[in-house]
């Protein structure tokens, strides 16, 4: 762990994929830049995910323009942090079970083109040739997206945040935040530090952060499971990640199918969820039938309530946010780093933020767009 300074330009908090891309955007831009996080690097939601990177967000395409600027700079990740990602295509498939879902798609499509999305309806037996493990005749068609690529969560943050220390940025691990004065000072229980600015990327925590500072992030911690099965009878070839409507979604993972179904409803027991999963699982891949789940991983994202990140600047203090992604930290982070830099350097982000900000929460605000939620 770095000594922690007496000052900095800008303090972030938070060492999951969006804080080291926050800081290694400030720190390649000149800015005197502190890193903390209360673990280590890519310990909280960053690795509570499916390990994929994909651009197409049903229902949203704020996020897909994020998610699009966003693999561009994967893509060319190796070549600026040195940092090699390992991206391997694997496509992403939303599953349609009613024509009214086929209708939204339809209406939704042009904004998401212009958003730069590749994403094109499909029909059902399409959907069976892209998934070999799917019964087509559960669903009426699919939305297919092939930008979606498999990588690893460990080896983005890592990148960053080397780059982030070549270019003076000073990274503090084990290090969580015990409050925030008005000043800008930041209390650790390795010392204070004050900051000019100080930005929260503290995912799951986002909200405990910033309301030491004063500031309101309306971002809850959510948490999330995933699952392993037996090794199938046959060999994976082929299986994109592909979501049900039901909210079940699966990827290859080696020689096991992930899975994931949101979480236990209020009232239900955790054996409860287990057993509506592996029905619905059953339903909708009668190869996988009968088979055994195994834990995975798991942990906390950091959700809002239209499933849409926070990016932004509290308008009564220093103090800028990258957090709400609900799980998409990974599809986001390139370009949400590029608009806090942006932000703090007071210079128009390449897209306008204003959509982005925790103020479209207000009482008073026109009301958030309805986003499917976004999922691992």
């Amino acid at each position: 762990m770095s000594a922690l300074p007496g000052r900095t330009d800008a303090l972030v908090i938070g060492g999951g994929v969006a804080g080291a891309s926050v800081a290694c955007h400030l720190a390649e831009a000149g800015v005197g830049t502190v890193l903390l996080e209360r673990g280590t690097l890519g310990s909280g939601s960053s690795g509570a995910t499916a390990h994929v990177v994909r651009t197409y967000f049903p229902g949203d395409a704020r996020t897909g323009r994020l998610a699009v600027r966003s693999l561009a700079a994967y893509h060319g990740f190796a070549e600026r942090t040195g940092t090699p990602l390992g991206l391997r295509r694997v496509g992403f498939m939303v599953l349609f079970t009613e024509e009214r879902q086929v209708a939204e798609f339809r209406r939704d499509h042009a904004a998401q083109r212009a958003a730069g999305v590749d994403v094109e309806l499909v029909s059902a037996a399409e959907a069976a040739r892209l998934n070999p493990l799917l019964d087509e005749r559960g669903i009426v068609a699919a939305a297919w997206s092939p930008e979606a690529y498999s990588c690893d969560p460990v080896a983005i943050v890592r990148g960053y945040a080397a780059a982030a220390q070549e270019s003076g940025a000073v990274l503090c691990t084990d290090t969580p935040v015990t409050g925030i004065d008005p000043d800008g000072r930041v209390h650790t229980p390795a010392g204070s530090i004050l900051a000019d600015t100080v930005v929260c990327a503290a995912g799951p925590w986002s909200g405990t952060v910033a309301a030491m500072a004063g500031v309101h992030l309306p971002v809850a911690p959510e948490p999330i499971e995933l699952l392993l099965t037996d090794p199938p009878a046959e060999p994976l070839t082929t299986l994109p990640m592909t979501l049900h409507p039901s909210s079940l979604r699966i990827r290859a993972w080696k020689d096991r199918v992930l899975v994931g179904m949101g979480r236990p409803g209020p009232h239900e027991s955790r054996e409860a969820w287990l057993h509506r999963l592996a029905r619905q699982l059953g339903t909708t891949y009668p190869a996988l039938a009968g088979t055994r789940l195994h834990r995975g991983w798991g942990g906390f994202l950091d959700a809002t309530a239209d499933g849409a990140p926070l990016i932004g600047r509290a308008p009564s203090r220093p103090f800028l946010y990258a957090a709400g992604f609900s799980g998409q930290g990974l599809c986001q982070a390139p370009a949400a780093g590029e608009i806090v830099r942006d932000l703090f350097l007071g210079k128009q982000p390449w897209t306008d933020p204003a959509g982005l900000a925790a103020e479209r929460f207000r009482a008073d605000a026109r009301p958030p767009t309805p986003a499917v939620r976004k999922l691992p």
